[in-house]
């Protein structure tokens, strides 16, 4: 079962994501404010992340630049969601992903799927590169 942490600090929001991707699979850890994101994550250990742009504390961006800065979350597929186009600020910041909200819970899950998937596909070419 993927691990997702949701990072949304609207409690409604975050509770019916975390109830829409239990159902279709995922764990899911909680977390409010994008200053505790790092610390969590690495008591966790997500597969992906599901990132508000606007966070109370913190911008996505700014959370996605200092999960990228640690080795263990460099290629961890990253989705960061907001209400407003702001898609090239987010992955230039390096998220996987950018999504505009409202998120379709009909997709959400196979959105997911498809990143965990293909990260994994890329971490095993990366370990098993193939002779030319």
């Amino acid at each position: 079962m993927p691990k997702i942490m949701i990072v949304d600090d609207d409690r409604t929001t975050a509770m019916l994501l975390q109830t829409l991707l239990s159902i279709d699979g995922f764990e899911v850890c909680l977390v409010g404010r994008g200053k505790e994101v790092l610390a969590r994550a690495r008591q966790e250990h997500p597969d992906i992340f599901l990132i508000d742009y606007h966070l109370a504390d913190s911008e996505g961006p700014e959370v996605v630049r200092n999960l990228r800065q640690d080795p263990e979350f460099a290629v961890t597929p990253i989705v960061i969601a907001s209400g407003m186009n702001v898609e090239e600020e987010a992955t230039a910041a390096g998220a996987s992903l950018f999504l505009i909200k409202p998120l379709d819970p009909g997709d959400l899950a196979s959105i997911l799927h498809s990143l965990l998937q293909a990260s994994a596909r890329q971490a095993s070419a990366d370990h098993n590169p193939s002779s030319p």
